[in-house]
């Protein structure tokens, strides 16, 4: 799937038939099998995503392949290996492909393959979030915005096997009483809408579970100032995306009377600043392959979308309330 210039998805990605190009000795050829389309993808195509591409483009940052050959100089791959991209901007939404090898990770293939499409952005993310800014031990709690979220799912799963609790916050919807069943049943301890973050009612989560020590922001605005409230002192809040499309206010007071500090996370710089460090990537994806084998950490809710329906998959990924993930079947 093509886009040749920015644009809204629907009409500027095109479904093409491109020549594969040659194998080099370090290239590997990988028959992909399913992609998701992800809140990033979608702004990669519209042109808002701070990432450098050049046009035209394959859309795409995640899905898991096949490998069906390798070049002579690959050493870590082998045909009928499992893979998942190792960064962004590999354009994973396509039948085939042919990559250099360093841009790729084995998936071991007892990993189901919805787990295995969906697992190098948003769980990845939900495990940096949990590990990389407060040490947090069982008992602890924390709170999250757009809990039913890619990410969000990952984060109540990682910390309910971790004994860690989540306070879980969601817009109010039609079908609320559904997604609150969704999110209990993967683990959630509490679950509120954003209009309970401002009522008195909060005191009585407290008085069950300590204050948060860690907040994770990705909707900005006001959402986030109320979240802010319930952190405990010198607590931390990490912004990871911006659904409202609003900044982040912060009273004055929170920084002086209460030491918060804000901190931001972007998974792919991340993963720039540990190429060279391949034993955090590996510990991170043992921890992730162990949870999903132990049934701790499963696919998010997804629809499965032949290829050729890509127009329709990427016009629900864009409507509101929609908690299930449109994953492309290559």
């Amino acid at each position: 799937l093509l886009y040749e210039r920015h644009g809204e998805p629907a009409a500027v990605v095109q479904l093409k038939d491109l020549e594969e190009p040659k194998l080099g000795d370090c290239d590997v050829s990988v028959k992909m099998l399913a992609a998701p389309i992800n809140p990033a993808d979608i702004n990669m195509i519209q042109g808002t995503y701070p990432l450098p591409l050049s046009l035209p483009a394959v859309g795409g940052n995640e899905g898991v392949g096949e490998v069906l050959e390798v070049g002579r100089r690959v050493t870590a791959l082998k045909p009928g290996d499992r893979v998942i991209p190792a960064d962004t901007g590999l354009g994973t939404w396509r039948t085939r492909g042919v990559f250099p090898e360093e841009m790729l990770l084995k998936v071991p293939s007892d990993i189901p393959v919805l787990c295995a499409a969906t697992l190098s952005v948003n769980p990845c993310t939900a495990f940096r979030l949990l590990a990389d800014f407060e040490s947090l031990a069982p008992g602890d709690s924390i709170i999250q915005n757009a809990a039913n979220s890619g990410v969000g799912q990952a984060v109540i799963q990682i910390a309910r096997a971790s004994g860690i609790k989540t306070v879980n916050v969601v817009r109010d919807r039609p079908d609320l009483p559904k997604l609150v069943e969704r999110l209990m049943a993967l683990g959630a301890d509490h679950i509120i809408t954003e209009e309970m973050l401002r009522k008195p009612e909060m005191k009585d989560i407290f008085k069950s579970i300590p204050r948060p020590r860690l907040a994770l922001n990705c909707v900005g605005g006001k959402s986030t100032t109320e979240m802010l409230r319930h952190l405990q002192p010198k607590g931390t809040m990490v912004t990871y995306g911006g659904m409202a499309k609003q900044p982040v206010m912060v009273p004055v007071s929170a920084f002086i009377f209460r030491d918060v500090r804000l901190r931001g996370f972007w998974m792919t710089q991340w993963r720039k600043d540990h190429a060279q460090d391949q034993e955090s990537v590996a510990a991170m994806m043992d921890a992730l392959f162990q949870l999903i084998r132990r049934g701790q950490l499963t696919a998010p809710a997804c629809t499965e979308v032949p290829l050729q329906d890509y127009r329709a998959a990427l016009e629900a990924s864009m409507k509101p309330f929609v908690s299930s993930k449109q994953i492309l079947l290559l």
